[in-house]
């Protein structure tokens, strides 16, 4: 598959305002490793290999291991290997990326209560939107995955 467009150099506005959701995400409170299993989560679901190479190596990078990253795909079965709140970050991920399914549930948001305060959960939301974002401009764009 050939690259289509690139945003960053036809669009740059665009491209410099998803930068600034970048900028934000950096000062949120969630930790490396719980925005990379976001980021990895909804790139599985939205089949946007780009990211899905980008973020399982910065994963790494951060220390996350290759059992959890290999398994993420099947986290439900595999709940013994991710902590409540990260099980949390999961369905919340898999809910607002499928949001026509059924959107963020109001059982999921409770959850998410439990372990994140409003601020938190709106941050949550935002990487989550986010990396939507990203996967959507990657794939429609056939992003070029480096080798």
């Amino acid at each position: 598959m050939s690259a289509r467009l690139n945003i960053a150099t036809v669009d740059s506005a665009a491209y410099k305002a998803m930068m600034g959701l970048e900028g934000y995400l950096q000062t949120i409170s969630l930790n490396h490793i719980q925005k990379e299993l976001i980021k990895i989560r909804a790139s599985q679901i939205n089949q946007c290999a780009f990211c899905l190479d980008m973020h399982t190596k910065d994963a790494l990078k951060y220390g996350e291991t290759t059992q959890r990253i290999f398994i993420l795909n099947g986290w439900r079965e595999a709940k013994d290997f991710f902590t409540e709140e990260e099980q949390v970050l999961l369905a919340m991920t898999e809910e607002i990326t499928l949001i026509s399914d059924k959107g963020l549930t109001e059982e999921t948001f409770q959850r998410a209560k439990q372990y994140f305060d409003d601020g938190q959960i709106a941050q949550i939301i935002m990487a989550i939107i986010t990396i939507n974002a990203w996967n959507r401009i990657a794939v429609s764009t056939h992003l070029p995955i480096a080798k």
